[in-house]
Formats: structure tokens, C-alpha cells, sequence
């Protein structure tokens, strides 16, 4: 019988500074995207801190994208549009450091390789209607939450940075109820009672089904107290530090490799794509109630080295059956990803915040489950 325990994930808002340089670095890697007339190859990095932005990386493309104007709209719209926060879109200062990819990474990408090599993951299980960890899922919907009632006006005072975690209690091996949520949202000078009713009201219980809140649930709400100072100016911020918030909140494992700001040559970012995909329709097609699936490659090679199926004893059939099929019905080069998931279009900006994975309010095509019957029928089963 699986044993009983407590497992937390944390998610962050938009105007948390590493999700701030995530935004930036994929709404470049999207404006690239529109506008070349071949696929372009972008490898871009963002740092933010107090009045200042610096873009650097590799871009072979033949668009002309406006950077600096790119960062300005960006902030503004994620809400730091005031010299008080830190960090003002309008009048920041703006580093542009950008250079050609090189030559011999090109080379392998031009014949249809991986960009680099590398191991990636894909989860998927039976904890929520998106086939996502509870713990991660119910984070997600926090800071969402947060990010929505700051834009409505719903709770003014909000300011852009903010985090949520929750710890969720398994009982033989499902969830079970919530032992404890934190939110730490950044404010205006506010009375601190206030705060703390109006944050439980309009956020924790808006979101979290009261079936999994009981008396002892504890609610941490900004438990350092005033959090007035925050986003850039209370922390620098780098593209592709919150890579446990963009997954699956360490329910899964991670292969390591950011996503924002890279091109789909990037297996990094496309092939973690491609296992959620197969992962997601392993457990939508009923071979199994947890699968994890990883896969590897080697630089300017087109297939993978290896592909590797765990589904921790849930599995309806062979895990060595499951493997077989998947290598059956999913193309697993990187050209067949990028064409299988479409991912030569401009999507990417919005998967920057509130998870890559497990979304609802926009239509990834990793989230598909469209193999289910050819998954089913490969492994033998109707």
C-alpha cells in the first residue's frame, strides 16, 4: 500500500522577477517567429534588477525585431510601469547584447539534429482533470488568482510580484487535504489585518475546494510580514530559474534545461514538450494512472538515445509494451516534434507564467490527448 505523506509545490506570479525575464526572453523568441521568413534559431537570456534590463544571446534570423521596444511593452503590460516599483517599462534602461548562433551548433541543427544534447522529462497522472500533480495545479491557480484580482481592481492595492505554495497531504498515494497554504503578495502600504481577510477571501478560498480545507489547514499569508518592495528592485532576475515552477513542481523529474527564450530546435524546450505530450496520453488512454517518460540526445543527431518508460506499478500493461508504442505512434526527431506540436508559431510568451504544463486557459498543442486509440491500439488493447 503506498504510504501516507506531505508533498508541496510553489508557483510565482507574472511579476516575479525571474518570470518577468522569462516573458521578455519568449516574447523576442515570438516576434523572431512572426516575422522571419525562415525558422529562426534563438537562444535569448534576460537580466532585470532596479531600473535596468540586459538581453543577451544568440539569434540567427533575418527579422528585424525592435528589442529595446520589445522589454518596454513587455513590463508595462505585466504592471511595472511607476519608478516606485523599481522598474519602470517606460523609462528603464535597456542592454541589447546579441550575437549570431555559432556556426558548429548550426550545422547539426541544419540536418535535422538536436540542438544540444541533453535528457528531458514528461508527467502526467490522475491527481487532477489536466492530468497534473495536485500540488502544482492548486499553485497555478493561486498565483493566477493573485494576477487576476491585481488586474481587475478586484483587490487594488495588489502590486505585480507574488508567490503561492501549497503542501498537500496523500493518503494511500491520492490527495488528501491541503496541511498548508502560503501566499506572499507584494502591496501597497496597507493595514496588515485587512490584508490578510481580504487575501484568504478573494484568493486561497476562491480557488482551493473546500473539501480539502479543514481546521487545521494553516494559512501562511506574507508571514515575513510587509512585503511594500519587491519585483526587480528586491531581487534581480534571470531567465530560467523557476524551472520547477514551469513543470511539474517536483513531482516529476527535470532534465535540467530551461525553456523560455530558446527555439524548438532546442530539445531542451521541445522535447520536455513532446514527453508531456506522451505522457499525458499514456494516462488518457488508461495505460496507466502515473507515467513518467524520459528521453535523451546527442548534439546534431536526429533520433534519440534513449527512451525510458516509468509508470511506479500503475501500469495496465508492460511498461517494455508502453515504451514499444510510444516509439510507434510519436515522431521523436526533433523535426518531427517541432512539426507533430506545430511549434514554429509564435505561442511561446504565453507559457512564461503559471506553468508550461496543465493549462486550461490556453490551447497548447502538447496538452492534446489525440493519441489515446493509436497508444491503445499499439500496446494491443481496444
Amino acid at each position: 500500500m503506498p504510504r501516507n505523506y506531505v508533498f508541496a509545490s510553489e508557483s510565482v506570479t507574472e511579476g516575479h522577477p525571474d518570470k518577468v525575464c522569462d516573458r521578455i526572453s519568449d516574447a523576442i523568441l515570438d516576434e523572431h517567429l512572426r516575422k522571419a521568413s525562415q525558422p529562426p534559431r534563438v537562444a535569448v537570456e534576460t537580466l532585470v534588477k532596479t531600473g535596468f534590463v540586459v538581453v543577451a544571446g544568440e539569434v540567427s534570423s533575418d527579422a528585424q525585431v525592435d528589442v529595446a521596444g520589445i522589454v518596454r511593452r513587455t513590463i508595462l503590460d505585466i504592471g511595472y510601469d511607476r519608478a516606485e516599483y523599481g522598474l519602470d517599462g517606460a523609462n528603464c534602461g535597456v542592454l541589447v547584447a546579441i550575437e549570431r548562433q555559432a556556426p558548429e551548433i548550426a550545422q547539426g541543427v541544419q540536418n535535422g539534429g538536436a540542438g544540444d544534447q541533453g535528457m528531458m522529462f514528461g508527467y502526467a497522472c490522475r491527481e487532477t482533470e489536466t492530468l497534473m500533480p495536485a500540488p502544482i495545479h492548486w499553485a497555478h491557480r493561486l498565483t493566477r488568482r493573485l494576477a487576476e484580482a491585481r488586474r481587475s481592481k478586484e483587490l487594488p492595492w495588489l502590486r505585480p510580484d507574488g508567490k503561492a505554495q501549497v503542501a498537500i497531504e496523500y493518503r494511500d498515494g491520492r490527495p488528501y487535504r491541503f496541511t498548508s497554504v502560503v501566499v506572499s503578495a507584494q502591496h501597497d502600504p496597507i493595514d496588515r489585518g485587512k490584508l490578510e481577510k481580504e487575501i484568504e477571501e478573494a484568493v486561497i478560498r476562491h480557488v482551493l475546494p473546500a473539501e480539502m480545507l479543514d481546521e487545521e489547514t494553516k494559512f501562511w499569508i506574507n508571514p515575513t510580514g510587509s512585503f511594500v518592495e519587491g519585483g526587480p528592485k528586491a531581487d534581480a532576475g534571470l531567465t530560467g530559474r523557476k524551472i520547477i515552477v514551469d513543470t511539474y513542481g517536483g513531482m516529476g523529474r527535470h532534465g535540467g534545461g530551461a525553456f523560455s527564450g530558446k527555439d524548438p530546435t532546442k530539445v531542451d524546450r521541445s522535447a520536455a514538450y513532446m514527453m508531456r505530450y506522451v505522457a499525458k496520453n499514456v494516462v488518457a488512454a488508461g495505460l496507466a494512472d502515473r507515467c513518467e517518460v524520459q528521453v535523451a540526445y546527442a548534439i546534431g543527431v536526429r533520433e534519440p538515445v534513449s527512451v525510458h518508460v516509468e509508470t511506479f506499478g500503475t501500469a495496465k500493461v508492460d511498461d517494455e509494451k508502453i515504451e514499444r508504442a510510444i516509439r510507434e505512434v510519436f515522431a521523436l526527431s526533433p523535426q518531427g516534434i517541432i512539426e507533430s506540436l506545430q511549434l514554429l508559431r509564435p505561442i511561446y510568451e504565453k507559457t512564461a507564467a503559471y506553468g508550461h504544463f496543465g493549462r486550461e486557459d490556453v490551447d497548447f498543442p502538447w496538452e492534446a490527448t489525440d493519441k489515446v486509440q493509436a497508444l491503445r491500439e499499439a500496446v494491443g488493447l481496444r
